[in-house]
């Protein structure tokens, strides 16, 4: 199958596609590169693809695809929260653009990758499966749920949309992120011997190993249309439904010698949700996630050590609303995080 990956060089994309390609897929990377070089160890060997900004595509940057995986946009609250109208102008308006050139070029499947986030503020410790109420507090899950809506009218015999909601990603990639909760906060133990939480580490929280989501989006690629169909899944797993006190303290058992420090500054997280995630392994049988918060808390330590993550890069270089702020200082990019010339 010849698939386009939007976001390939992004935190989930760089792992995703060597997953895609060992599955037997061609694959077609497209992407701003606005993170290309946020890379920690070798630099990874990307597909061949466009050098493209999200609002930029056109027709022949699907001609001949089968399926697109849409993992582009601008990714978290803070970064969302900073510039809504960004957000909403390339998470919303250009994903389902993207969706429509694909659908008039004959693409008969389109994942996007929408966020377990959407359910913001369901609290509560029951399971909160897909058909629950939707409650984005963020501009970045409510672009989600609007993206949702729209590639949902736009599903017809021959265009199938799916709606992949990942629950908080986490785990080492070449372009790693460090602003995710798992991933902050063991380089957080590593560099300061502190796990530091500024919530009051109550709200629920489920994780999901970027690996993982990988393999999920893979076996979607082939699972049966009337199994996948435009659906929305849960991306993830049960025992991975945990509270930030808990990730913290499985957190300080990876990192020895590290102590976890819960300061409240920041008060209760009005996103909480536990999440069901019983849909998918239905539609896709044999699938269920490998990765455990302890085991992704261990890998990421000895991956920060073994390719000497420092204090201004974990600050800087990996957390993507710093990022951005350095190129707009530096002039590289505009006020619209286009690439000036």
């Amino acid at each position: 199958m010849r698939v386009l990956l939007t976001g390939h060089q992004g935190y989930l994309g760089t792992v995703m596609a060597p997953v895609l390609a060992a599955a037997g897929h061609e694959v077609v990377g497209l992407d701003a590169g606005l993170f290309a070089d946020c890379v920690l160890g070798p630099t990874p060997a990307d597909p061949q693809g466009h050098r493209v900004d999200l609002r930029d595509v056109t027709a022949e940057h699907v001609a001949g695809v089968d399926a697109v995986i849409h993992l582009a946009a601008l990714s978290n609250d803070p970064l969302g929260s900073l510039a809504p109208e960004l957000t909403y102008d390339i998470n919303h308006h250009a994903s389902v653009r993207l969706a429509r050139l694909a659908r008039d070029a004959g693409v008969r499947r389109f994942l996007y990758a929408s966020t377990c986030s959407v359910y913001g503020a369901a609290g509560g410790d029951d399971l909160v499966a897909e058909d629950a109420p939707l409650r984005p507090v963020t501009p970045y899950a409510e672009s989600k749920v609007r993206v949702e809506d729209d590639l949902h009218a736009l599903a017809d015999g021959d265009f199938s949309p799916m709606f992949m909601r990942n629950a908080t990603a986490f785990g080492y990639s070449p372009r790693l992120r460090a602003d995710i909760v798992l991933n902050n906060l063991v380089g957080h133990a590593l560099l300061s011997g502190e796990v530091l939480v500024l919530s009051d580490g109550t709200p629920w929280r489920p994780l999901v190993h970027a690996v993982d989501i990988a393999r999920a989006f893979t076996a979607a690629l082939t699972a049966p249309r009337e199994a996948v169909h435009d659906r929305a899944f849960n991306i993830g797993s049960e025992i991975n439904n945990v509270t930030v006190a808990e990730i913290a303290e499985q957190v300080a058992e990876a990192v020895s010698g590290s102590k976890v420090v819960i300061t409240g500054e920041t008060g209760a997280d009005p996103r909480s949700y536990r999440v069901d995630f019983s849909r998918f392994r239905a539609a896709v049988p044999g699938f269920d996630c490998e990765w455990t918060v302890k085991q992704g808390a261990l890998d990421l330590a000895d991956a920060y050590r073994q390719h000497g993550l420092t204090r201004e890069d974990f600050e800087q270089r990996f957390t993507r609303l710093a990022v951005l702020r350095a190129a707009s200082d530096a002039g590289t990019v505009d006020d619209t995080l286009r690439w000036r010339r």
